[in-house]
């Protein structure tokens, strides 16, 4: 049962997906709002927007319908976001690892996937925030917004609601595990680039070679050829 809500204002839509989870079997229901106070990010940071300017978006999927390992399915969910901005905007749209999504160097949209039980259910909550037409972000020099990006402006409901029925159909049809990598890899933000890491509070080169199946990230460094997970190193920028 696929349903789209909207809210004025919540204050993460993450958090309140458990309110419009109304029957049991509930599944590709989402919530929306252009209003989000405190929205979260990835190990507990926060997720700040500005508001009628930017989407704040939940969408609940059953996790027994998801037949992917929980770093795949992160890795799938990352693809068809940028698929959806890429046919829209007509632009490059590349994948931070391991799912942040990048146009013309900036971040324009966050994502956290949670596992919660609701209604006796075990689901996938898919939040996703994504910079629409905020021009100004004094604080976040890495973040931008489609508007800043591409130069193009879009209407705030109808990008949600193409966005929500697209993301259905994506995640009704996964492709094989197989596929799902080749596709991450191909659309991998500085892959196969010099690029500047953060590791150990120390700043050197590196080169992303690829990301793994089990969520790491293949990174060749100085001192040779070495795996990480997230938050073990971070690309600058």
């Amino acid at each position: 049962m696929s349903e789209l809500f909207y809210r004025n204002a919540c204050s993460s839509t993450n958090d309140e997906i458990n309110d419009v989870l109304l029957y049991p079997q509930s599944n590709f229901v989402g919530l929306y709002t252009f209003n989000q106070i405190k929205g979260r990010g990835q190990y507990g940071n926060s997720w700040t927007s500005v508001a009628e300017q930017n989407l704040a978006y939940t969408l609940a999927v059953k996790a027994s319908c998801i037949l992917h390992s929980d770093f795949l399915f992160n890795y799938y969910t990352a693809i068809a976001v940028q698929n959806y901005l890429a046919n829209l905007t007509e632009k490059i749209v590349k994948i931070k690892w391991p799912n942040d999504i990048i146009v013309k160097n900036k971040k324009v949209v966050g994502i956290l996937i949670e596992k919660k039980k609701i209604n006796q259910e075990n689901y996938f909550i898919i939040g996703i925030g994504i910079n629409i037409l905020q021009e100004n972000f004094d604080e976040i020099s890495n973040a931008g917004s489609l508007l800043t990006q591409t130069g193009k402006t879009f209407n705030l409901n109808q990008f949600t609601e193409n966005l929500h029925l697209f993301l259905i159909e994506k995640l009704t049809h996964i492709p094989n595990d197989d596929e799902i990598l080749a596709e991450f890899n191909s659309c991998l933000f500085r892959k196969d680039e010099i690029s500047v890491f953060e590791l150990d509070k120390t700043r050197q080169n590196g080169i992303i070679r690829n990301a793994d199946e089990n969520g790491e990230i293949w990174i060749e460094l100085e001192s040779g050829l070495r795996s990480f997970y997230h938050k073990e190193i971070k690309l600058l920028y």
